[in-house]
């Protein structure tokens, strides 16, 4: 038995079949020009609260442009420094004996090192147990951290020593009582006014000022130094006559294999009591010690961009309380979702990026004041510059996430019925 057929649907005669509904229509997208107009519209009803947000971004990103720019011109100074003087220079110093005691370098031994084929120049200081005064009614103990060593006559050729008064020592006064002063020595007993041809009281006698030099970047110790003939010293500052810095410029390509035999070469017979360096070892620590610190301010930069990202989150939030009425009006009107959630992230990163500009600015201009004092060229990296944008950008858009997706999520009727 079959199931029974359902009635044959008819259709009343002249009667026309119910057009299908119309599809919903599709959200109209917003070009990026209106989105960002929308969100400009939105930081230039508060200016007060975005200037101090985009003021804590600011002062994170110049923190850390500052930081890089300032050791990067540093470095740069430094650098330019080092080719005028030569990385190829090695010192000898005495080191210590086997009872631990102070021990001493043999005469003969800057000829002994001259003899090495891939030496081009040597010469050498000895430090002499003498002060150097203004006057003769200074107390003995206030030396002021000056020293006074013998100089052999080629040191300026050796170490890049330049005379920027008067002159060198030379062969017809290493006898007798002229002395030349490195710039902090003669600053800190007041000769640059009175310049060559001034008296100080050195060893108890009087000696006579015949030139001053320039600050050394490679030997900086000259640089407080009174350098006076390594005959005179000896007559009259009962300088033993042994050297107590060795200074030695080997040929570029043979610094390393020269550096191996220095020491054995400058004490043949306690080859484990000479100390072989090179002055760009130590300026190579320097640099790493800039280095840490400069990884210190930029995490004090870090933090300081991190509380501007706070300011900025801590702003868009406050904004959706205070512009709910808007949202409301805007969903009742139309606006989807994603078009509030892009106008409140557009106007975080708008924010950023304010604070960004800001910075870097401000970054450059630090960089640049204090290079100037320095006498320094400015150099700011192009990926400092584009680096700390980035980052603006990126903790403004993090912070800026959540209060856009709350201004998404938020129902038109509540925003309107708390507004």
């Amino acid at each position: 038995m079959t199931a029974p057929q359902a009635p044959y649907a008819t259709r009343e005669p002249g009667r026309a079949r119910p057009p299908a509904p119309p599809p919903a229509p599709k959200p109209a997208r917003m070009p990026a020009a209106d989105v960002l107009r929308t969100g400009g519209s939105g930081l230039r009803s508060r200016p007060v609260r975005v200037f101090l947000s985009a003021l804590g971004i600011a002062i994170g990103i110049a923190a850390m442009t500052g930081v890089v720019g300032i050791s990067t011109s540093s470095t740069e100074d430094l650098d330019r420094r080092l080719n005028a003087l030569g990385t190829n220079l090695l010192t000898v110093t005495p080191g210590q004996s086997f009872s631990g005691s102070r021990a001493s370098l043999p005469e003969e031994s800057v000829s002994m090192i001259g003899a090495i084929p891939d030496v081009e120049d040597v010469s050498a200081v000895g430090r002499t147990d003498a002060h150097v005064f203004r006057n003769d009614r200074i107390p003995e103990e206030q030396t002021g951290g000056l020293t006074v060593s013998a100089a052999r006559l080629d040191l300026p050729e050796s170490v890049g020593l330049r005379v920027t008064d008067g002159r060198w020592l030379n062969a017809a006064d290493r006898r007798y009582p002229a002395v030349v002063l490195g710039p902090g020595a003669a600053e800190q007993l007041g000769v640059y006014e009175a310049g060559p041809d001034a008296q100080v009281w050195l060893g108890g006698r009087w000696f006579t000022v015949v030139g001053l030099t320039a600050y050394n970047g490679l030997v900086p110790e000259l640089d407080s130094a009174a350098l006076v003939g390594w005959d005179v010293a000896e007559d009259e500052l009962d300088f033993a006559g042994s050297p107590t810095t060795i200074y030695t410029r080997a040929r570029d390509g043979a610094v390393a294999d020269v550096q191996s035999v220095l020491g054995a070469t400058a004490n043949p017979e306690n080859p484990g009591e000479a100390t072989v360096s090179r002055p760009s070892d130590a300026l190579a620590a320097k640099e790493a010690t800039d280095e840490a610190l400069s990884g210190l301010l930029l995490g004090l930069g870090g933090v300081a961009l991190i509380v501007g990202g706070v300011g900025v989150a801590n702003t868009m939030v406050i904004s959706v309380l205070e512009r709910r009425s808007e949202i409301g009006l805007r969903r009742s009107l139309g606006a989807t979702r994603g078009q509030i959630r892009g106008q409140f992230l557009c106007e975080a990163l708008l924010l950023s990026a304010l604070g960004g500009l800001g910075g870097v600015v401000l970054g450059i201009g630090v960089t640049a004041g204090y290079a100037t004092s320095q006498d320094w060229a400015t150099v700011v990296p192009l990926w400092a510059m584009g680096g700390g944008i980035g980052a603006t950008l990126l903790i403004g858009g993090l912070a800026g996430f959540y209060p856009a997706v709350r201004a998404a999520r938020l129902p038109p009727t509540e925003a309107l019925a708390n507004a």
